[in-house]
């Protein structure tokens, strides 16, 4: 990469090793919880909030931060470990998800939790709050840019689309928004229950910059997010390729684990197959 050395590529790779971990060990004490996007997309959660967004976690309310919308907000526990090893509360607190009188809830709440700019997890509302957030910063000509984060089967939300047109419409160029392009919804695999494709010749109907990218992939995560920032006159949907349960391989392609925490002996086998994983890379 031209902006990043290999050494800090493999940093963020050892990170998102610990996300996974904590994601397993939590999902798992909780019984209850999302495990397969927040698996899949510990990358590039990884990606944003150690190298990408511009923000800060001793001031949450920093004026010129970047914005970051978890539309699809089930994923909330890798947007939680992501959140606490960045320093917004302790990473001891993860153990906590999903408990009673808790702050870190099946979905995240912006009234309780530091770091989490709105309330989500009704399904499709997510982006159009992303490009209202973009909208004021464009008329206000303010510097930051706002991210949204959607699932692909959110994408079968009609609410998306408006959003879409909406944003093309304005030319929010401060707005990048990605797809987690995994192919399985709770319900089964997206394409038998609502076909989605062509899923980026419909973005760039909607007049926005459309990229690909492999969602599991650190340095093509960070190329694409780079590539996304350079663009100055459409919104950008990156839509990234991710496998549900990443590495876990009995999770992959399977839509019981879009919400369904590992029992003891499943979850020792996940955390088993990610170190494996982590190890063969010889980081």
């Amino acid at each position: 990469m031209n902006n990043i050395e290999k050494k800090q590529i493999n940093n963020l790779i050892e990170i998102s090793k610990q996300l996974r971990i904590d994601v397993v060990n939590i999902i798992h004490g909780a019984k209850s919880g999302h495990i397969g996007g927040s698996l899949g997309l510990a990358d590039i959660f990884t990606a944003l909030y150690f190298h990408v967004l511009n923000h800060n976690s001793n001031d949450p309310n920093w004026a010129d931060r970047d914005r970051f919308v978890v539309s699809n907000g089930h994923v909330a526990p890798i947007y939680y470990t992501a959140l606490a090893h960045s320093g917004y509360f302790p990473v001891s607190e993860l153990s906590s998800l999903r408990k009673l009188r808790s702050r870190l809830q099946g979905h995240p709440n912006s009234l309780e939790l530091p770091g989490v700019e709105i309330s989500t997890g009704s399904l499709g509302q997510g982006l159009g709050v992303a490009c209202g957030m973009a909208l004021i910063a464009q008329k206000d000509k303010e510097d930051h840019l706002v991210y949204c984060s959607i699932g692909d089967g959110e994408t079968q939300e009609g609410s998306i689309w408006e959003a879409a047109m909406f944003a093309g419409h304005r030319e929010l160029s401060n707005l990048i928004a990605f797809t987690d392009r995994n192919y399985i919804q709770i319900d089964g695999n997206t394409e038998e229950i609502n076909k989605l494709e062509p899923l980026a010749e419909k973005w760039k109907a909607f007049n926005w910059n459309v990229l690909s990218a492999n969602g599991n992939d650190m340095e093509e995560i960070l190329n694409a997010f780079e590539k996304a920032k350079k663009e100055n006159s459409k919104p950008t949907m990156i839509i990234f390729n991710t496998k549900l349960g990443f590495p876990v391989s009995f999770m992959d392609g399977v839509s019981k684990w879009h919400g369904t925490a590992p029992n003891d002996k499943e979850a020792k086998s996940a955390i088993k197959e990610i170190e494996e994983y982590y190890l063969k890379l010889n980081l």
